[in-house]
């Protein structure tokens, strides 16, 4: 029989580790040794899908010489490829990417990752010391660039002429007079890999040693600071990727996924979808620039059956004049500002199903879903829509989105009620939250303050946990003691049947300290002026009189940046002007 040290030996050993030489010990301190891991990375998924379904149309585009260009899955995975091999062969670490929504754009973040490079892409509708600046920061040591927006480059050139800059033509040939450098540098590589053993895929990185190394610096609009750049890893964009492909609805049983680009892919890395619509097979409707009559040929003819947008780019392309309703539903995932209930009853009505989200740069794109919820057709229309308009709840690989009460101690974070008026600062934590800003430790420490990712928007908390935005700290307009939300009365503004954009911000006040001045677009074909919105909104609206603002200023034109977002410190300025 077991002595009684015996027995506490034996019954400690199931809670102490291995001896260092055990395959378990080594299992613990290295994945290596695991056989139940993997290390995540999103670039195995194009390898995947070419393996898969070789033939599926991975890409259709209208190129820049105007012709219809079409790749199977096989042959975009073959291009990546490529560009891998010879990024490897000349030793490219950090690639910039300035392009927009094309081939060369999609197969350049495959291509990179699975050289074991960093992806930089930059907007190109920034000016060119801001680019500049970004390709500096970032310290790219080549750049591949669209043909179009080569001109961009002189500043940074003329300081680095040592740094290649590879131009994509985006014609639809591969060789010859027509094609240009990008497609020499893919078949270069091609060839490298064939006089190298042929090693294929297999020698390059599609699972990398390090899931947390950084895969992409998505850099910030930086539209009041210098733009910073947001690191990426490959843990991250293959858990938003997945999160997308879930909340968006992309996969399908029978048939894949036809997704159009109005996003720009250098928007966040096109908020992960550049991964997600590849790991579903689905194919990419690349768009060089938003075209509405295009929009709307393809969602006729082609079926398209997703994309994303910014609510102004849908307020638009429900308002002109080839829109009608479809005969197929087409999912169209909102991000970038907080939308109107009006315009997702717009947008119903066309068989454009809103698919609400909200999320940041610094989320990777979304982060958040106002989930539809069944009970909610049984609503009042205005109420029903008026919850679609919420932000929601935290996505399905994030942890809850959280409103966090303001002006506490650092470090201290508290709740507010769940009860729809206690107004907080939104926060994140968990898989799909950036590491940090590169090069910048005092931002991402303030970033990261109380060990979550603060977001600078204001919001409140349901009962049932949905968040819903209010403003931005800066835009909440504070009139007579009364809190106003700019983004609340653009909503409401809105509503009048001939406006068709609304922007408001506070401007001084004598008396109440601030008040609401709008700015407002006109649909087409319609007139109006500002006193006639300001009879409406006293008389015949749901505005509340604190609300309802004194001046209305009708403009061709609201400023936005380049991916859709009111520009509210221009209109300031606007009303500063106008008021001084």
């Amino acid at each position: 029989m077991e002595n009684a040290k015996a027995r506490l030996q034996r019954l400690a050993s199931h809670f102490v580790s291995a001896a260092p030489d055990t395959p378990e010990k080594e299992g613990q301190t290295s994945y290596d040794h695991r056989h139940n891991f993997h290390s995540l990375s999103p670039t195995a998924f194009l390898e995947r899908a070419a393996s898969i379904e070789p033939d599926a149309l991975a890409v259709y585009h209208r190129t820049a010489n105007n012709k219809i260009l079409r790749r199977s899955y096989a042959e975009v995975a073959d291009r990546a490829r490529g560009l891998a091999y010879y990024l490897r062969q000349h030793n490219y670490k950090r690639v910039g990417i300035l392009c927009p929504n094309t081939p060369a754009f999609l197969e350049s973040l495959f291509g990179i990752a699975a050289a074991g490079a960093v992806s930089i892409a930059v907007n190109y509708r920034l000016k060119k010391d801001d680019i500049s600046y970004i390709m500096t920061h970032s310290g790219v040591d080549i750049i591949i660039t669209d043909a179009e927006f080569t001109s961009l480059l002189d500043n940074y050139s003329a300081a680095n002429p040592s740094v290649p800059i590879i131009i994509d033509n985006d014609t639809d040939a591969t060789e010859g007079e027509l094609s240009g450098p990008f497609d020499d540098a893919v078949l270069e590589g091609l060839t490298y890999d064939h006089q190298h053993s042929s090693q294929g895929w297999a020698g390059l990185e599609t699972q990398v040693q390090g899931e947390e190394s950084v895969i992409a610096l998505a850099y910030t609009s930086g539209t009041t600071a210098r733009p910073k750049g947001v690191e990426y890893t490959h843990r991250g964009v293959y858990l938003a990727a997945l999160g997308n492909v879930i909340e968006s609805g992309l996969n399908y049983h029978i048939g894949r996924c036809k997704y159009l680009w109005t996003l720009p892919m250098f928007h966040a890395t096109g908020w992960t979808f550049p991964w997600a619509i590849t790991a579903v097979r689905g194919t990419h409707y690349c768009l060089r620039k938003i075209d509405y009559p295009e929009i709307w040929r393809l969602l006729k003819e082609e079926k398209i059956t997703h994309f994303n947008a910014a609510p102004t780019v849908n307020t638009l392309l429900c308002a002109a004049k080839e829109a009608e309703k479809l005969e197929h539903a087409v999912r169209v995932t909102v991000a970038a500002s907080p939308p109107t209930a009006h315009l997702f009853e717009t947008m119903t009505a066309l068989n454009l199903h809103p698919v609400h989200v909200y999320g940041l740069t610094e989320t990777y794109g979304p982060i958040t879903k106002g989930y539809h919820m069944p009970s909610w057709e049984d609503l009042p229309l205005a109420e029903k829509y008026r919850k679609m308009a919420r932000q929601g709840h935290g996505f399905i690989t994030s942890q809850s989105a959280r409103v966090i009460k303001p002006d506490q101690e650092p470090g201290v974070l508290i709740d507010v009620a769940k009860n729809g008026l206690e107004i907080g600062e939104i926060v994140f934590a968990g898989n799909i939250c950036a590491k940090g800003y590169y090069r910048d430790p005092e931002a991402t420490r303030k970033l990261w303050e109380g060990g979550v990712s603060h977001s600078g928007d204001l919001a409140v908390m349901h009962e049932d946990g949905a968040i819903q935005i209010l403003d931005r700290a800066k835009d909440i307009i504070i009139s007579g003691g009364e809190n106003i939300s700019s983004v609340a009365l653009e909503s409401m503004l809105v509503t009048h049947p001939d406006i068709l954009e609304a922007g408001v911000v506070a401007v001084a006040d004598s008396h109440w300290g601030e008040r609401p001045k709008a700015y407002i677009t006109v649909k087409s074909g319609h007139s109006l002026k500002g006193d006639d919105v300001i009879d409406w909104a006293k008389h015949k609206s749901d505005i509340s009189k604190f609300m309802v603002p004194r001046e209305v200023e009708v403009v061709d034109e609201l400023p936005k940046t380049s991916t859709g977002k009111l520009k509210k410190n221009v209109l300031r300025e606007w009303a500063k002007k106008s008021h001084s």
